[in-house]
């Protein structure tokens, strides 16, 4: 996936606010409304823009606890770790899901209405699951940031010729 600093800065912009039409974004990355399109079709079909969504408050929805969960596996066999990805992406109380090193396996972002309902996806997802080894339960305080930005460089090559 190759992108110049022109993209870098779509990417930017479209970071901070996906809801700009193609004129402006053009104007502030410096291109005609056209070439901005071409370029986002671009950016979308190589796989640079992973999707365009929108940040929704977990409170406002009903679902004000949120929860950090680290879980252990049993044994890290590729069918194991491949079931326990497959459940993650299919259950609606987890957010985020990441497969890590470390101490543990996988870090959840879990949200839920009540506890009773966040006991019930425990013991759907975690008691019931014989692959699980442990796992370990941090309910959230204050979510003091929350986005998907991800820091944009201009490609060296760029750099070395824009001087």
């Amino acid at each position: 996936m190759h992108y110049d600093r022109i993209d870098a800065r779509i990417l930017e912009i479209m970071q901070t606010n996906n809801r700009l039409t193609s004129e402006v974004i053009g104007e502030l990355a410096g291109l005609s409304a056209t070439a901005c399109q071409r370029r986002i079709k671009r950016l979308r079909s190589e796989g640079l823009i992973e999707a365009d969504v929108s940040i929704v408050s977990p409170k406002a929805v009903g679902r004000s606890i949120q929860m950090l969960v680290l879980v252990t596996m049993e044994r890290e066999r590729s069918d194991i770790i491949d079931r326990f990805k497959k459940d993650i992406k299919s259950s609606a109380e987890v957010v985020n899901g990441f497969y890590v090193t470390g101490d543990a396996d996988f870090v959840l972002y879990v949200t839920a209405r009540t506890m009773e309902d966040h006991e019930q996806f425990t013991r759907r997802l975690f008691y019931k699951n014989p692959d699980i080894k442990c796992f370990k339960t941090m309910v959230v305080l204050d979510r003091v940031k929350a986005g998907f930005a991800v820091p944009v460089e201009t490609p060296p090559s760029d750099r070395l010729t824009n001087r």
